[in-house]
C-alpha cells in the first residue's frame, strides 16, 4: 500500500471501513505485513549471482560458435548452435527435465574436481551418427542402445569436441577435459546429491533439417574453487596482465636479434618507359644527388641516417654521420 496512490474515492472508502468497524488498523498493519513476507524455497537455493550467470553465458556463447565451426566440418552438412538459456536448478529437477533414454557424455575436467555432463537430444545424437555414416542426417525417431561400433564414433566425435570446450574456458582457467564415460539412461546418473544446486546450459542445434538441444549440467562443487573468477571484475583485470620478467627479457631477446634491412641510397632518378625500353650496356644513368652530397642510410625502407660512401677491409662500407631528424618520414 506504502507504493500506491489511492484516489479520493479509495480514501473515502478506506475510512468509512475505518469508522463502521469493518476493518481496524491491526488488521490493515497486519495486511502490509504479511505482503512483505517472500517465499523462499530451500530446495532451489540460489548459489550464483547474476554476475556469474552473465560470465558463464558468455563462455559458452564462444563454445557454441567454436562448436558450430566444429560440427560443421566433422558432419559435412550446414550445423547452427546458439545458447538458448542458463538456469540454476537442482540437479534433481535437471535429471527429471531430460528424457528417459538419450546421450548423456559424463567427462571430467582437471584440475577441477567432479564430473560434468552434456546431455545430448536423441533426435539430434542420431542425426549426427547418421551424417558420420554416410547418411543425410536422418533421425530414426527411437532410442536404443548404442552398438559398440556407435559408441566409439560418437565417443571420438565428442572427445574431439572437448578442445573447444578447453578454447572457451582459457579466459578463467586452464582444464583438460576428457571423457569418462557414455551413459544412456539418466536414472543410472549417481553424481551428486539431488538437491544440490547445478548450472544448466541449453543450446539450440540445428544439423540440416534437424533440431534438437544440447544441455551441459556443472555441479556447483565443480565450479566452487574458482566462482570469484566468474566476476565481471576478474575479466576486466586478466585482460591488463602485465608480462613477467622472463617474457620481457625473451621479448627484448627475440626483438634485438630480429633482421632489418639496411639500404644506402645513393640517389633517384627518373624515365621514361621508351628510354627504359633501350637500355643497353654501357649506357650512364643520371641522378638527383651530387658526388659530394651525403648518402641517405634508409632502415626498413624508412630514412634514418646520412652516411658517406668508403670501404673496409677490401669490401664496400658506409660511414654514419648523422642521425636524421624526423626519420620517420620519407625522403622523397
Amino acid at each position: 500500500m506504502s507504493g500506491d496512490i489511492l484516489s479520493q474515492n479509495e480514501i473515502d472508502a478506506l475510512l468509512s471501513a475505518l469508522s463502521t468497524g469493518e476493518m481496524s488498523a491491526e488488521d490493515m498493519k497486519a495486511e502490509e505485513e504479511t505482503r512483505k513476507v517472500k517465499v523462499y524455497d530451500f530446495k532451489r537455493a540460489l548459489r550464483f549471482s547474476k554476475d556469474q550467470i552473465r560470465s558463464l553465458t558468455r563462455i559458452h556463447e564462444n563454445f557454441a560458435r567454436l562448436l558450430t565451426t566444429y560440427f560443421s566440418a566433422q558432419l559435412r552438412t550446414y550445423v547452427q548452435i546458439n545458447v538458448a538459456s542458463v538456469d540454476q536448478i537442482p540437479f534433481e529437477e535437471f535429471i527429471r527435465s531430460i528424457p528417459n533414454m538419450t546421450l548423456i557424455n559424463i567427462f571430467e575436467v582437471p584440475p577441477l574436481d567432479g564430473n560434468i555432463l552434456m546431455e545430448v537430444n536423441p533426435n539430434i545424437a542420431y542425426s549426427m551418427l547418421d551424417r558420420l555414416m554416410g547418411g543425410v542426417g536422418a533421425s530414426p525417431g527411437k532410442v536404443d542402445n548404442l552398438t559398440e561400433i556407435e559408441t566409439k564414433i560418437m565417443t571420438n566425435l565428442f572427445e574431439r569436441s572437448f578442445d573447444n570446450l578447453r578454447e572457451a574456458w582459457s579466459g578463467i582457467i586452464d582444464i583438460d577435459p576428457y571423457l569418462k564415460e557414455m551413459e544412456v539412461n539418466p536414472q543410472f546418473l549417481q553424481m551428486i546429491s539431488p538437491n544440490e544446486t547445478v548450472v544448466v546450459i541449453s543450446f539450440n542445434i540445428m544439423i540440416g533439417e534437424s533440431s534438437g538441444m544440447i544441455n551441459i549440467c556443472i555441479p556447483h562443487v565443480v565450479l566452487e574453487p574458482i566462482v570469484p573468477n566468474l566476476s565481471v571484475r576478474y575479466w576486466m583485470q586478466s585482460n591488463k596482465k602485465e608480462p613477467t620478467p622472463e617474457q620481457s627479457i625473451l621479448l627484448e631477446r627475440r626483438v634485438k636479434t630480429a633482421p632489418l634491412p639496411i639500404v644506402a641510397e645513393l640517389g633517384q632518378g627518373q624515365m621514361t618507359v621508351e628510354d627504359f625500353l633501350h637500355l643497353q650496356v654501357g649506357d650512364v644513368i643520371s641522378l638527383d644527388r651530387k658526388i659530394d652530397e651525403p648518402l641517405i642510410i634508409k632502415v626498413g625502407n624508412i630514412p634514418k641516417f646520412t652516411g658517406q660512401p668508403g670501404h673496409l677491409r677490401s669490401r664496400m662500407a658506409v660511414q654514419i654521420i648523422e642521425t636524421r631528424i624526423g626519420g620517420d618520414e620519407d625522403d622523397e
